[in-house]
């Protein structure tokens, strides 16, 4: 097949020393790929640029995704001078300095966009060090997080900007960029159709370690081949997925998998436990929250549930990694596909809060034990029914308080092993009401 390009280096001497992505980073709004949420038109971003009117803003979204290049365009876009610095490597002191600077700015007429990289990196201190130069228009602030700015910002500061989500990259803008950088080298990139593919994967939604792979091949693939999937893993390495087990990847993996058991969705439950081993997370804690699904969503629906996670812990412990996560996938296959009930769960709530509402009362003195002469002639234990005695082995007395009556906490699905336990209340129920009609 013939080349789409001309057999002929790129006129690269000056980018020696610079990554691909800086080379080929977007310099107009209508470059960026896959933002359309935010750049289309009547988009949050597009509007700004059109009323000549920025706002302070935190662009929350994975790594390589656009969040520098985008706050660059909208410096531009609003002939603003562009600051921009790192929170990981910035104090309070810098942050003065900026602050000075661009209070200097501001009294000659002219705007600051302030770019803080790393937001959620700042302490509270620091942080609330914004709020009055961000109040006054002193700056603009925008902040770039790959953590949950509910989580990992202050209020007071989140109060004044607006958060702008942004998106992994999807295969469409990454077929974009690869087109992007087949134009600047002059040539298709030296890759077999079914090694794309594997390469898109690698990237796992981050433009700029796409655009890394790709310089790496361009600059080590033997002169006039392509490369086979083979061929690709030779040149560039799987990076570590992105999961840090201290952070937001960590609780949202977590739950993704308990609803994916919750849901009996045993096939998506199975993935989210791979993604979360992949991570490097420690299988310990995934067996320890796979117990709590078991006693929270299926209870005595499947009391084998409860079971089965206690044996895959102890099976982990003896076995240890990676042997031990085949129990753990087990017994994982077990929740996902076992009757799901929450009815002890609610039952255990409902108790509880009527313990709070009903307080310190005292139990009826017929369950009560009698030790002493006195608390005989009290009343303690008189007239108790021993239930394995009686001819039905129930013998329908009450046991909550005096005065409180009897209230139901307890009302399991009619599936699994609790429509055996459904029989059994309805039978004692219809007990219950017979024996205390005949007395």
């Amino acid at each position: 097949m013939a080349d789409l390009f001309e057999t002929q280096s790129p006129n690269v001497d000056s980018d020696t020393l610079r990554p691909l992505s800086d080379i080929l980073r977007p310099q107009t709004l209508a470059d960026v790929v896959g933002q359309e949420h935010l750049i289309a038109p009547n988009a949050p971003l597009s509007r700004m640029i059109e009323n000549r009117r920025l706002s302070s803003m935190i662009f929350w979204g994975p790594p390589g995704c656009g969040k520098t290049t985008l706050a660059r365009l909208m410096a531009d876009h609003s002939d603003c001078y562009f600051e921009q610095i790192s929170a990981i490597f910035s104090g309070v002191a810098d942050l003065k300095k900026v602050f000075e600077s661009a209070r200097f700015r501001k009294s000659q007429g002219k705007g600051t966009l302030l770019f803080v990289d790393e937001i959620h990196r700042f302490n509270k201190a620091q942080q609330d060090a914004f709020l009055p130069v961000v109040e006054d228009g002193t700056i603009i602030l925008i902040g770039a997080t790959t953590e949950n700015p509910s989580f990992e910002l202050n209020a007071a500061l989140l109060s004044r900007c607006q958060v702008l989500v942004l998106k992994r990259l999807d295969d469409q803008a990454l077929d974009a960029l690869i087109l992007r950088a087949e134009t600047y080298f002059n040539r298709k990139i030296p890759l077999e159709t079914d090694a794309i593919g594997p390469l898109k994967a690698l990237a796992d939604g981050d433009g700029r370690y796409f655009l890394t792979m790709i310089d790496q091949i361009y600059q080590q693939a033997p002169a006039g081949k392509t490369l086979d999937s083979a061929g690709l893993f030779s040149i560039v390495q799987k990076r570590a997925p992105l999961y840090d087990k201290g952070e937001d990847a960590h609780y949202n993996l977590i739950s993704a998998l308990h609803k994916s058991v919750r849901g009996s969705d045993v096939d998506a439950a199975l993935y989210w436990f791979a993604r979360m081993l992949d991570g490097g997370e420690d299988p310990r804690y995934i067996a320890r929250r796979m117990i709590r699904m078991a006693v929270e969503d299926i209870g005595l629906a499947d009391p084998m549930a409860h079971l089965q996670c206690l044996a895959a812990a102890e099976t982990f412990e003896r076995l240890g990694s990676p042997e031990g996560e085949l129990a753990l996938s087990q017994a994982l296959i077990y929740l996902a596909t076992a009757p799901k009930s929450n009815a002890n769960y609610v039952a255990y709530k409902q108790a509880r809060l009527a313990a709070e509402t009903y307080g310190s009362l005292m139990p009826p003195k017929h369950i009560l034990n009698a030790p002493t002469g006195l608390m005989k002639s009290e009343g303690y234990g008189k007239g108790y029914q021993y239930d394995p005695d009686t001819k039905d082995g129930f013998s329908g007395q009450d046991y909550f308080p005096d005065g409180m009556g009897r209230i139901q906490f307890y009302g399991p699905p009619d599936r699994g092993f609790e429509r055996e336990i459904n029989k059994r209340l309805e039978y004692w129920h219809k007990l219950r009401i017979e024996k205390k009609y005949k007395s």
